[in-house]
């Protein structure tokens, strides 16, 4: 098989379809008073089937585990941890400030925050100190920090192929017995929702990496890619559809929330291990640097574009103006942002990290030298 690409840009493609499923949804099927009365006639019901666009976060996670994962294997901890940090902040921190200015300053009836909220909010953390969301996308990052964490801690132990298919196959299980007993801080830091989502994208990129370091443990690896997908159906689909009933009015289909989650699960597999991993594609990999600010960016800037034209324009094209609006506010961060801070954001962490270990490890070393145990 010919090597694909570094950078598997079918998988960037993948991630802004995932991005724009979601702005759909916000825009068109979660209840909004930016819409003002009768949306779902000015949207012609669209919101029935938009709302399917909310699994977006649950095939962020499959290409999570799969990305992360790829991105720890053979390095260290500390370019780990430097390169995750730097990937998920600095846009992060100015999407907080530009939503927070939004609705502290230009439409405070969108959404009620407050300044501290804001503040609390630049953590990231801000779930663990009992402080809402200035916008509620920010739930999937504390997520994923979580993650971050796990893949961090596993990375210390050593990434090989059979760690991590004992990690993909007890993992999600361990994490569903420790919730079921009610250990709710345990559960909560092995990210006991979205374990399996995370888990079959790691197993993905088992399917996925070359043999080069054992046996491809092909049965096993696909048998973990199963298992957790039927374990991501059975967790999602009664929250989701719940949530989904509440927030937009519609009751979805459970038949079709179950066949959306696998989807996630078999597009991550269809464009990594198919001939789609070879495509090499600018337009998808420039698309795919815009997913994360869009992600963060897109909720309340798009509605409140949806405010200022609902009223005079028809509905598609105040969806159109709004989905415009966050795609140039999210080429304005990657660009203004990620793209000279990361970088810098990145070193900094890396090195910081390397004098902190050597802070931690040096009085051990010397020690023994002190004690004559060293020649």
């Amino acid at each position: 098989m010919t090597t694909p690409p570094a950078r598997l840009a079918a998988l960037d493609g993948l991630r802004f379809a995932a991005a724009a499923a979601v702005v759909l949804y916000h825009l068109t099927a979660r209840t909004s008073s930016a819409w003002g009365p009768g949306q779902a006639d000015a949207l012609g019901g669209a919101g029935r089937w938009t709302s399917y666009g909310s699994l977006g976060p649950e095939l962020f996670f499959v290409v999570s585990g799969f990305v992360v994962l790829m991105s720890a294997w053979g390095r260290p901890t500390v370019h780990v941890v430097a390169s995750r940090v730097a990937r998920l902040y600095p846009a992060y921190w100015v999407a907080v400030l530009m939503t927070g200015g939004l609705l502290l300053v230009l439409w405070p009836e969108g959404k009620q925050v407050s300044a501290h909220q804001v503040l609390v909010n630049l953590t990231m953390v801000q779930s663990s100190l009992g402080v809402d969301h200035v916008d509620g996308v920010y739930w999937t990052l504390w997520t994923e920090l979580r993650f971050y964490l796990l893949i961090g801690l596993f990375s210390l132990v050593g990434v090989t192929r059979r760690r991590v298919l004992a990690v993909v196959v007890l993992w999600p299980v361990a994490a569903l017995v420790v919730e079921r007993a009610g250990w709710d801080a345990l559960a909560t830091a092995l990210v006991s929702d979205y374990a399996s989502l995370f888990a079959a994208g790691m197993a993905l990129y088992l399917a996925f990496r070359p043999a080069d370091d054992g046996p491809r443990l092909g049965v096993a690896t696909w048998c973990a890619v199963v298992g957790n997908t039927l374990l991501a159906v059975w967790r999602v689909v009664p929250s989701r559809s719940e949530v989904l009933a509440r927030t937009t009015g519609y009751e979805p289909s459970v038949l079709l929330l179950g066949v959306g989650v696998v989807v996630c699960v078999a597009a991550v597999a269809v464009v990594t291990l198919t001939p789609l991993a070879r495509v090499d594609s600018r337009r998808l990999t420039a698309a795919g640097a815009l997913t994360y600010p869009l992600y963060l960016v897109h909720e309340y800037w798009g509605l409140y574009v949806v405010r200022l034209t609902s009223s005079w324009a028809p509905a598609a094209v105040s969806v159109a103006a709004a989905a415009a609006v966050a795609l140039a506010l999210a080429w304005l961060v990657h660009r203004g942002v990620e793209r000279p801070l990361g970088p810098r954001l990145r070193a900094a962490t890396e090195a910081g990290l390397v004098r902190a270990r050597a802070v931690v490890l040096e009085p051990l070393t010397r020690g023994p030298r002190l004690l004559g145990l060293h020649g």
